[in-house]
Parts: C-alpha cells; structure tokens; sequence
C-alpha cells in the first residue's frame, strides 16, 4: 500500500473534467481536477512541498478561484509538480493559461 489516497469517479465527471482540461478556463479546470482527486488544498500544498516546491495555501486558493494565476517561473514549476498531483496529463493545465498578462499600468496623457 502506497499510502496514497485516490478517488473514484464516474463517466459523467470525467468527461467533464476533460472537457475543461481542453478548454479551461484555467480556474474552473483546476477547481475540477481538484475535487475530481479528492485532495484538500492543505494537503495539495504538503505534497508540493515534498517535491520541494512551496506555494501558499492562499495562493493556491487564489489559483482555483480566478483572482490570480501561475505566472512566474517558480509558480509554472509548482504547476507542473501540481498537475502531476492531480493526475492530469502534463501540460494539460499550463497550456490553459494563454500568454502572461501584461502588468503595464495605464497612465492617462495630460
């Protein structure tokens, strides 16, 4: 026994989750690949953190709700660990981010 817990689940939600897998958007798909391994975001963060990668619950909490997303090159790495977690095929939830999102602030002309 490997200690490991997994989650059963059925035809209806794993087309779903595949579904989103496809075509995001990238919160909604990873809220869906969470639930579907049945894995709390504290114990998510413990199995990061043993593949030495360290991410905050709040910011993984932030990740699945939309309010912000994996940018930097140690948050795509933590994404990468993460979706091997999840049992989702690599890559699946990365290409769902499209390119970084510009942080030029607007700055209005006299």
């Amino acid at each position: 026994m490997t200690g490991q817990r997994t989650r059963t689940i059925d035809r209806g939600e794993q087309a779903e989750l595949s579904r989103l897998l496809a075509a995001g958007p990238f919160d909604v798909a990873l809220r869906a690949a969470i639930r579907a391994r049945g894995l709390g975001l504290e114990r998510i963060r413990y199995r990061l953190r043993g593949r030495g990668t360290t991410v905050s619950l709040a910011t993984l909490s932030h990740w699945q709700s939309g309010r912000c997303r994996p940018e930097r090159p140690e948050s795509l790495e933590a994404l990468r660990n993460l979706e091997d977690i999840l049992n989702v095929p690599d890559g699946s939830l990365s290409k769902l981010l499209g390119p970084p999102r510009s942080r030029a602030r607007f700055h209005a002309l006299n």
